[in-house]
């Protein structure tokens, strides 16, 4: 497959890319690939690596945001919408989690992202999309996960990181919390804080990593962490976490994080590209070069705008083109002549409206929201409500 006049984020001129066995075979300017084959040609459309979500609940992506409040910490959510949000809870629950879980994966693909890590108990996803990352130690926080002193620090555990959310506060017992653990680490195992609003720049020192999911942080707490005091001490990885506290559009969040001028634009895309890439050791993922995986997205920018503004003003709807391994796994409607011509057997993808553009989605995602819909008839998809 040969993918024509596409434009990197920030870079320089037109780029033709060679796909061939899953693997991105040969990057040519657009003037070297005149008079050759070429499969799709595009109109100065942008093409980025396929993104990495480093924070995700799969299976908590129907829920809507639940809070009625700003906490000082997320023991003091969890205790209030287990309270007063019982019915919510209880509703989206009914719906099996293979469903639950096979809508997380739609709702990260559909946002750009080829590989999710998924937090939590580990969830059966054969057959996958996208690229499902697990193989790590899970501890959900020192506040919720029973007996994590002894899960941290039993014996035989191999150097895979330890992930759990860290400093999800804004009060004094948050920042203790983190001390707390870094304590009680006594093997040093490698450690990957999710969240770290209440962390210190000398606490940031003693993790392998921090994922940072400022829209999960300001729908909870009001603030987000000190990400321009930190990125010095710990590298940054960004995290959408779940519709239970932060929106269906991921790149909304991405706008918020830019938003905040904590990171440099390039900054804010290496937590989201190389920098994952490099901290879950997920190989050949989190560029587009000679060699790597063809995981990657190629969208129509909003008309005016270049360079990085281009990037971070896209939204799903204007996403042409997702490649995960080399397989077409979304595609517009603009390309269904296109690639129906070249052989692709377009009858396993579904038709999908996203705001004001049409998709094909390979599997029965409608199929998939009916079936939903026999659990909890009163859901409104937000994919709908674009």
């Amino acid at each position: 497959m040969r993918l024509s006049n596409l434009h990197f984020p920030g870079g320089e001129g037109a780029k033709d890319l060679q796909i061939d066995d899953g693997k991105i075979t040969a990057i040519l300017s657009s003037s070297q690939g005149n008079g050759l084959p070429s499969r799709l040609s595009f109109e100065d459309a942008l093409v980025f690596p396929g993104l990495i979500n480093s924070h995700d609940h799969l299976d908590f992506n129907l829920f809507p945001s639940l809070g009625n409040k700003i906490y000082k910490n997320y023991t003091a959510w969890g205790q209030d919408i287990h309270t007063h949000n019982k019915e919510e809870i209880a509703a989206v629950l009914k719906i099996p989690r293979q469903l639950r879980t096979l809508w997380g994966l739609y709702k990260n693909l559909l946002n750009g992202f080829t590989t999710v890590v998924n937090h939590g108990e580990k969830l059966e996803t054969d057959g996958n999309i996208i690229t499902v990352f697990q193989d790590y130690h899970c501890l959900h926080s020192v506040g919720f996960e029973k007996s994590w002193r002894w899960k941290l620090n039993r014996p035989g555990r191999s150097e895979r990181p330890f992930v759990l959310h860290v400093g999800e506060g804004i009060d004094a017992a948050a920042g203790l919390e983190i001390d707390r653990l870094i304590r009680w680490n006594l093997f040093k195992r490698p450690l990957i804080g999710v969240h770290g609003v209440a962390m210190s720049e000398k606490q940031a020192a003693a993790f392998r990593a921090l994922v940072w999911c400022p829209a999960s942080n300001y729908f909870l707490l009001g603030q987000t962490a000190s990400i321009d005091r930190l990125k010095s001490k710990v590298p940054v990885l960004f995290g959408t976490d779940s519709t239970l506290t932060a929106s269906w559009n991921s790149w909304d969040q991405i706008r918020m994080a830019r938003d905040e001028n904590k990171v440099t634009d390039e900054e804010l895309l290496d937590t989201l590209t190389r920098a994952p890439a490099t901290i879950w050791g997920l190989t050949g993922c989190g560029e587009l070069t000679t060699g790597s995986r063809a995981d990657l997205v190629i969208a129509r920018p909003v008309k005016g705008l270049k360079g990085m503004d281009a990037f971070y003003a896209l939204n799903p709807e204007d996403f042409l083109l997702i490649l995960h391994k080399g397989n077409v796994r979304m595609f517009d409607e603009s390309l269904l002549g296109p690639l129906s011509a070249g052989g692709l057997p377009v009858k396993t993808f579904y038709r999908t409206p996203i705001g004001n553009s049409i998709k094909y989605m390979e599997g029965d995602l409608p199929g998939l929201m009916q079936e939903i819909l026999r659990y909890y008839p009163e859901l409104i998809f937000p994919l709908l409500q674009e």
